[in-house]
């Protein structure tokens, strides 16, 4: 009889690759049974009831052999509410939030108070715990993807008087598949051995998939981003806000969840709305950088007609930069600056100066969701949409620094009164530094993120 193993490793051109290997039964339980200890801690900050639940948890190796936390994964047990649908993220550890996975699974033998669980696995860049090692706190959040309060009261891993990390059997630690620390709930023999999770992840690679529970969570600033409230145009200038970031939940999202963008406006500037969401460094110069956007082509509300612009673009930090850089996907439905639409305008720029730049217009609808992509490589910067090159552009307007990344959601101009608002989603985004890669080499890393539970990854400087 054998075991099967699976890892994910990286395969050529850094993408995340699955192999199974076996192992003889006998030898998978004699390592069972040499398995090293492990004591879980935990602690909450938050009441039974409540938008968010806060689990900490805090790995120690009780052993007297090192612990490499790619074959330690935990168990948070829970019940979904009115069977809502859950998400999580993470907010905090020393460990770096990219080297923690979650995965919300439902429990194979559920009870009253453990419907589902939490699965919090480590990558190999979380590294080994030493003999009487601990991972740290890692901070941890639960939440509904509808928004609503959760009741965590019945939820068999909760425990509200648990303000201070202490032992608590309620969470399960598992080495290498075997349980070594905790009691399952229910039958323990319906309940399979935990998967050692992917381990392998690529360098230089930048991964959102938009699990936050909204514009104020804290691991949306942790992992990066900022949204952009300050003045100054495009568009309608000094209208950014922070009132049309959320992530609502979207089954046609991969991960279940988007980044929605929305803009509202009664037609005057001091009623209008736009929205940007930015990564806070310098993220991408050269290589490949791709976002999954749901584009649209109506208003969600009101009469239609507005020249709105549903953007995704890698722009200089500085204007006045003399290297600046630019590059612009801009969808706009109904056209803007005097060209009708639908049409997108995919632009290379040279500077901020009006005109400095090669740009080409595609007069087509893109209504639904789409994978734009932008490859800067070998001199050259390729558009693409659905891996189908739109554009090309070389020479002076080729990239001079490292950018960052904006999707924004905004108006030209505001050609008439009255309320509307027009939305714009973005499922995920994705980038490889340095290296060009084509789209389904893209979509097989990400998809190979998404089934490891990875929300957010970035290892494009300092792991």
């Amino acid at each position: 009889m054998a075991v099967l193993l699976a890892a994910a490793v990286l395969g050529a051109g850094g993408t995340l690759v699955w192999r199974v290997t076996s192992a003889p039964a006998e030898s998978a339980f004699a390592d069972a049974a040499q398995d090293a200890p492990l004591t879980v801690r935990y602690r909450t900050d938050t009441p039974s009831t409540g938008p968010v639940g806060k689990p900490w948890l805090e790995v120690i190796n009780t052993s007297g052999e090192p612990v490499a936390l790619t074959d330690v994964t935990l168990r948070y047990y829970f019940s979904a509410d009115d069977g809502a649908v859950y998400a999580a993220n993470c907010v905090q550890t020393a460990l770096r939030c990219s080297s923690v996975t979650q995965t919300v699974t439902a429990a194979p033998a559920p009870t009253a108070s453990a419907s589902h669980y939490l699965q919090i696995g480590f990558t190999s860049a979380a590294g080994t715990l030493a003999p009487g090692g601990t991972s740290q706190g890692i901070g941890l959040q639960l939440y509904r993807l509808d928004h609503r309060d959760l009741d965590q009261a019945d939820d068999h891993s909760f425990d509200g008087t648990m303000t201070s990390y202490t032992p608590s059997t309620l969470v399960t630690a598992y080495r290498r598949g075997v349980l070594s620390w905790g009691q399952e709930p229910g039958d323990p023999a319906r309940t399979p051995a935990s998967p050692r999770p992917a381990a392998a992840v690529p360098a230089g690679v930048l991964f959102d998939n938009f699990h936050y529970t909204g514009v104020d969570d804290p691991a949306l600033t942790a992992n990066g981003w900022q949204v952009r409230t300050e003045g100054g145009g495009p568009g309608i200038s000094d209208t950014w806000s922070a009132d049309g970031i959320s992530f609502p939940a979207d089954p046609k999202a991969q991960g279940g969840q988007a980044l929605q963008l929305r803009v509202t406006t009664d037609g005057t500037r001091a009623g209008t709305r736009q929205a940007e969401l930015v990564t806070a460094g310098d993220t991408f110069h050269t290589g490949t950088v791709a976002a999954r956007i749901f584009f649209t082509d109506k208003p969600r509300d009101g009469r239609d007609g507005d020249h709105v612009n549903e953007s995704f673009a890698t722009i200089s930090a500085t204007a006045s930069s003399p290297k600046y850089s630019e590059l612009d996907f801009e969808y706009q439905p109904n056209g803007g600056w005097g060209v009708p639409g639908p049409k997108l305008d995919t632009t290379s720029w040279r500077s901020s100066t009006p005109g400095d730049r090669a740009t080409k217009a595609h007069r087509s609808s893109l209504a639904g969701w789409h994978v734009v992509m932008l490859t800067v490589a070998g001199g050259k910067v390729t558009y693409s949409v659905d891996g189908r090159p739109v554009f090309r552009s070389d020479g002076q307007t080729f990239p001079r620094e490292p950018m960052r990344i904006h999707l924004s959601n905004w108006l030209v101009d505001l050609p008439f009164s009255g309320p509307r608002t027009w939305d714009m989603r973005v499922d995920w985004v994705y980038a490889q530094a340095g290296e060009a890669v084509p789209q389904a080499q893209v979509q097989r890393a990400v998809n190979a993120l998404h089934s490891s539970g990875i929300n957010h990854l970035d290892t494009t400087t300092s792991g």
